[in-house]
């Protein structure tokens, strides 16, 4: 048996409820397709809603009797993200499988319908919101997981100015991402901890596609010139989806772990544990982004009290 973890390791998730975000395209459609051909319930999270219901269809050519849902959640309104997660709560009275997988990658300047600016809110914020917003269907179900995707960009020009955290003086794409995805871990491990202190049962993690072929990069400049050059160098979407697949997975992955391929870089390949910057994993930053994000969206998470504080 081979050493290399793929979609055959993935255990039957039949009775599970999966949520993704972002699962029209790219590394969220292999991802709702891997799940639900192994019995997962999977909960399209979408912005567009007939595209969510042309994946279901290709989905449904591979595998005819999958479960699947399609829900309207556009991560750039706040709105949108509570409507969501009432629809979400209607439907379903717990889930199993969180994955924040939906993103956009260096937009130019532009803000969300709440003022955020665009790549912070949608990348970090809004799945700040949603993960908050949906957490007490996940607390109480074990082996319950939330997910949450990052980017070997969290290193890249990926410092947090507090005093100007729309990046409304000062605007670059590319940093704007990296502060985005940097976000996305802060929040992972903060999460984790608040869980931990908290003895719940739900579990955070993160992962990374490498260098995946998918639109995400639709934004660079020239994007559509290198796409020849580039496509050869990145692996496919199947396999940039596999570390987010094995952290939603895996029965031996443990809360705070980071999953991304074993290349050179973290480029390409299987999916293994890999480190994260030390800035990630700065305690202070992530307590302040924390705070900082139920500040701006409004949203307080309610964790259960440790169960050495309960009385009898």
């Amino acid at each position: 048996m081979s050493d290399k973890w793929t979609t055959d390791d993935i255990a039957d998730q039949s009775g599970r409820v999966a949520v993704i975000t972002g699962a029209n395209t790219g590394l969220g459609l292999e991802t709702a397709r891997a799940l639900a051909a192994a019995g997962a319930t999977v909960v399209l999270a979408v912005r567009n809603t007939d595209k969510g219901s042309a994946a279901i269809e290709d989905i449904r050519e591979s595998t005819p009797s999958a479960q699947l849902e399609v829900l309207e959640l556009d991560l750039a309104s706040l709105d949108s993200i509570r409507s969501a997660a009432g629809q979400l709560g209607d439907a379903h009275g717990s889930i199993d499988l969180l994955i924040n997988n939906a993103g956009v990658m260096y937009t130019a300047q532009q803000q969300t319908a709440d003022g955020f600016e665009m790549q912070f809110g949608t990348n970090h914020l809004g799945h700040f919101a949603f993960t908050g917003l949906v957490l007490d269907q996940l607390l109480p179900v074990e082996r319950s997981r939330i997910v949450t995707v990052s980017s070997v960009g969290h290193r890249v020009l990926s410092s947090i100015d507090f005093d100007d955290i729309n990046a409304a003086d000062r605007y670059n794409r590319v940093s704007a991402y990296g502060r985005s995805k940097l976000a996305n871990l802060l929040f992972t491990y903060e999460l984790q901890r608040r869980l931990d202190t908290a003895g719940a049962a739900t579990i955070a993690l993160a992962a990374h596609p490498g260098g995946s072929d998918t639109d995400l990069a639709r934004h660079i400049p020239g994007a559509k010139f290198l796409a020849p050059l580039t496509s050869k160098l990145m692996q496919s979407a199947a396999m940039g989806a596999l570390p987010q697949l094995r952290a939603a997975t895996d029965p031996t992955a443990s809360g705070g772990q980071y999953y991304g391929p074993d290349g050179f870089m973290e480029m390409r390949g299987s999916p293994i544990v890999v480190p994260s910057s030390a800035r990630s994993n700065d305690a202070e930053l992530q307590e302040r982004l924390w705070a900082v994000s139920e500040d701006m969206t409004g949203v307080e998470y309610r964790f259960p009290m440790p169960p050495d504080h309960q009385t009898a």
